[in-house]
C-alpha cells in the first residue's frame, strides 16, 4: 500500500462538514495531517462544485462517495450525474434500511435492484460498491448470510465490495478470509479498528489501537487489487481530527510499503 492510496471517510468528520466554510477548513486540516484523498459522505447540503473547489484547493482527490440507498436504487441517473460533477467513479450503497432479512421478497428485490443499478453505473464507466455492517451476517435458518448472497447473486462487473473490516468482525466474520473472498472486486475498503473494553463492550477505535491484524488485512486487500484504503471511525473519544491523525500516523509507520 502506498500513502497516496490512504483516504479519509468524511463521515468521521461530519460535524465539521456542515457548511461551505467549515468544509473548506476541514479539507485544510485533512491535508495537513497527510491525507491526499477523501470519500465524500455525511457532509451538509454543499453544492458539488464547492466540494470540488475546496478539495482541489488542498490537492485532495475525491476517491469515492456514499449516497442514499434509495436514491442509488431508484434514481440511479441522478447519482451518476452527481459523481460526474464530483469527478469520481466510485460510490457505495451504505445500509439496507427497511430490509427484513427474514422476508425472501425483501432480500430478492434488494439484490436484483443492486445488480440493475450497478449495471447502469458500469455503463457510465463507474462502479457501485456494497458497504456492509454487522447485520448482513444474519443467517436465516439453513441459508446463506445476506452478504454472501449479495456477492453470489450479483455480477462482479455490476456490484463491487466496500468491505468495512470493523463490521465484518462485529458480525462474526473472518476479516482476512472475507477480503480474500471478494478479491478482484474490491476497489476500496474501510479501515477502522475493533476494541473490546474490560466490561466486554465493543468500541470503534483508531487504526492500530484495537485487535484487528491490519498487516494481514492490507496484504490480502492489496493482493485482491484494492485501490483505496479508507480510514473511518464512526465515533471518536475526543476530537475526531486527533483520531484520524493517530490512524494516519499508524498506517504511515506500520503499513505503507
Amino acid at each position: 500500500m502506498k500513502l497516496s492510496q490512504v483516504a479519509i471517510q468524511l463521515y468521521t468528520l461530519r460535524d465539521h462538514c456542515k457548511t461551505v466554510e467549515d468544509f473548506a477548513a476541514t479539507m485544510k486540516k485533512v491535508k495537513a495531517i497527510g491525507y491526499t484523498a477523501v470519500q465524500v459522505s455525511g457532509v451538509g447540503p454543499i453544492p458539488e462544485e464547492q466540494i470540488v473547489a475546496a478539495c482541489k484547493a488542498e490537492g485532495l482527490t475525491i476517491c469515492a462517495t456514499h449516497e442514499p440507498g434509495a436514491k442509488i436504487l431508484d434514481d440511479t441517473e441522478a447519482v451518476i450525474e452527481r459523481l460526474r460533477k464530483l469527478g469520481t467513479k466510485l460510490t457505495a450503497y451504505p445500509f439496507p434500511a427497511g430490509i427484513d432479512f427474514d422476508n425472501p421478497e425483501h432480500v430478492d428485490t434488494l439484490i436484483k435492484k443492486l445488480d440493475a443499478a450497478g449495471a447502469k453505473f458500469r455503463a457510465a464507466g463507474m462502479k457501485l460498491g456494497y458497504h456492509n455492517h454487522a447485520n448482513e451476517f444474519y443467517r436465516p435458518a439453513g441459508g446463506k448470510t445476506f452478504l454472501e448472497r449479495v456477492y453470489d447473486e450479483t455480477s462482479p462487473e455490476n456490484v463491487v465490495a466496500e468491505l468495512d473490516v470493523f463490521w465484518v468482525q462485529r458480525g462474526g466474520g473472518d476479516v482476512v478470509e472475507w477480503v480474500k473472498r471478494v478479491a478482484g472486486r474490491t476497489p476500496f475498503i474501510h479501515l477502522k479498528d475493533f476494541k473490546v473494553a474490560p466490561n466486554g463492550d465493543i468500541n470503534f477505535c483508531e487504526v492500530g489501537a484495537g485487535t484487528l491484524d491490519f498487516k494481514r488485512i492490507v496484504a490480502a486487500a492489496e493482493a485482491g487489487g484494492c485501490e483505496w484504503f479508507i480510514v473511518e471511525q464512526d465515533s471518536c473519544p475526543g476530537d475526531p481530527f486527533d483520531s484520524i491523525k493517530q490512524s494516519f500516523d499508524y498506517i504511515k509507520a506500520n503499513l505503507v510499503a
